[in-house]
């Protein structure tokens, strides 16, 4: 197997380019264009032969359209007898649809998952899956990230921890904000969420928040509906100061609106899995970079080594 040749979609290009460059490896073009009838060609535009390749796509909107640019990317190097094919996937999309809660449904993050593989990836590279169990959805190896640890740093002078509170909005992210609270030698408290509608949610506070700093953490801020809620309980509970983080800034439908209405939030962190249109960047927001994290994971996956180990180091 010759060294690492790495190619990106037009999910998000800016990210690809920030990786290549913490890899020290130029980053393949890739030609994309529609046919008249809408269908999408994808042509890679570098030799992949032999080669350790890797294709970063995160599945931001339009989903369908990355998703598709992503399958064709991988059959065109599995034809060209590349030696091993990884997806790289800073945001699967599809993660939210992992059960069946209603009647007649599909579960469509397995469904997904069987199309990357048929379609000839050999190892799937993702982070902060919005449900774990989506792991075990890939008949191929997968390693999922997370960015506490990049979040973390970030927060890891906001006082010594004594007043400092993390909050889960809801129960199923409450290990997550546990590992990051842990980080930062903070106590967790989380909420129960019950969801009206995509949209609207109620929650129900479990913890000590009173007369706390609090940072709210969640895997991903969409609509926004479920972080406004918790702001709101917070408030009632008596929080002094609110930090929001996230991994996944999707900001979408009345998100940014909602969120620019939240005068007291001192910051809003969140990470670059997704591309943020400028429009979308708010005062008090702030943009981590996740590339150096994929970039080390890419370097391990091609030689071998260990990608757990990379989250046993204290920050």
């Amino acid at each position: 197997m010759r060294g690492i040749t790495v190619f990106s979609g037009n999910a998000h290009t800016e990210l690809a380019e920030e990786v290549c460059r913490n890899l020290g490896t130029p980053l393949s073009p890739t030609y994309i264009s529609r046919f008249s009838n809408d269908c999408i060609q994808v042509q890679l535009q570098a030799s992949c032969r032999e080669a350790d390749v890797f294709f970063i796509q995160p599945l931001c909107p339009p989903v369908q359209d990355h998703l598709m640019e992503l399958m064709q990317m991988l059959d065109a190097a599995r034809g060209s007898a590349a030696a091993r094919l990884t997806a790289v996937i800073p945001y699967y999309a599809y993660a939210r649809s992992d059960k069946k809660d209603a009647p007649r449904i599909p579960i469509t993050a397995r469904l997904v998952a069987d199309l990357l593989v048929t379609a000839g990836a050999d190892r799937v590279l993702t982070m902060a899956l919005h449900s774990p169990q989506v792991h075990g959805f890939f008949s191929c190896p997968v390693d999922h990230l997370n960015a506490i640890k990049v979040l973390a740093h970030h927060f890891k002078d906001r006082g010594d921890g004594k007043n400092l509170v993390v909050v889960s909005p809801d129960l199923g992210n409450a290990k997550n904000a546990a590992k990051f609270a842990r980080l930062l030698n903070a106590p967790v408290a989380a909420g129960n969420k019950r969801r009206l509608s995509d949209e609207d949610v109620a929650i129900d506070l479990v913890g000590d928040v009173d007369g706390k700093d609090a940072i709210v953490m969640d895997d991903e801020i969409a609509t926004g509906g479920t972080i406004i809620e918790t702001l709101d309980v917070l408030r009632q509970r008596g929080v002094r100061r609110i930090s929001i983080a996230c991994t996944h800034g999707l900001f979408t439908g009345p998100a940014i609106e909602r969120l620019r209405a939240q005068t007291d939030v001192d910051e809003i962190v969140t990470t670059n899995t997704v591309p943020i249109a400028p429009e979308k960047l708010l005062p008090n927001m702030t943009v981590l970079s996740i590339a150096p994290l994929l970039a080390e994971a890419i370097r391990r996956t091609h030689n071998g080594e260990s990608i757990s180990t990379m989250f046993d180091e204290p920050i």
